[in-house]
């Protein structure tokens, strides 16, 4: 059932905080001759990842994350992410990683998801979306392959289509990827377009080879 729904794919989403980070807040303090920072009120430090309380939030990403949103865009699928929470950290590794949709701040993510499908102009069957929590839920529900990571809460899995064999943040993203191809029968087409991008002797290589008797 899930393959099937795989097939479809064509826009790769996913959460943030412990899907393509393993969910854990560092927050650097930022000494008293730096940027001035500001108070926090209500719930607003849930939303905010620069300058909270003195301090400076950063994350970890994993390169095999990175390596698999580089081959979602070979496959020429749209990429993009949906938030909670707010970061500077983020928006470097967004723009890092050339994703097409970047939602941070963000309360009502199936909202967000809407909007990605209205402009780009595709159908809720044609996305995956990887998430970990309950705020992930609304989006789950409604997109074409719903996908949780390993260290996702039980709830989640309950409803997910399909599980990761890696946790959030160590390749969770990559597991999801690869089975969507593989699903569509391109992994191996998109990991050779892929090594021949980054190593153009490798084609010439490989011509050279199946020329020979």
């Amino acid at each position: 059932m899930s393959k099937k729904r795989a097939k479809k794919i064509k826009l790769f989403l996913f959460d943030v905080d412990g899907v393509l980070t393993d969910g854990k807040l560092f927050f650097l303090p930022i000494p008293p001759s730096g940027p001035q920072t500001r108070s926090v009120k209500d719930d607003d430090q849930i939303d905010s990842g620069v300058d909270i309380q003195g301090a400076i939030e950063f994350k970890g990403f994993h390169a095999h994350d990175g390596a698999a949103i580089s081959m979602a865009r070979l496959a020429g699928f749209k990429t993009g992410l949906i938030t909670k929470r707010t970061s500077k950290t983020v928006e470097l590794r967004a723009r890092d990683l050339k994703l097409d949709h970047v939602f941070q701040g963000i309360h009502d993510k199936l909202s967000a998801f809407r909007k990605i499908l209205q402009k780009e102009g595709m159908q809720a069957n044609e996305a995956a979306y990887v998430g970990d929590d309950v705020v992930d839920l609304p989006v789950m529900r409604n997109c074409g392959l719903a996908i949780a990571v390993a260290n996702a809460r039980e709830e989640v899995k309950d409803e997910a289509h399909w599980v990761t064999s890696n946790s959030g943040g160590n390749g969770a993203i990559r597991d999801s990827l690869e089975y969507i191809l593989k699903a569509q029968g391109r992994w191996k087409q998109v990991v050779n377009q892929y090594i021949e991008e980054r190593s153009p002797e490798e084609k010439s290589t490989d011509k050279n080879k199946r020329k020979k008797p």
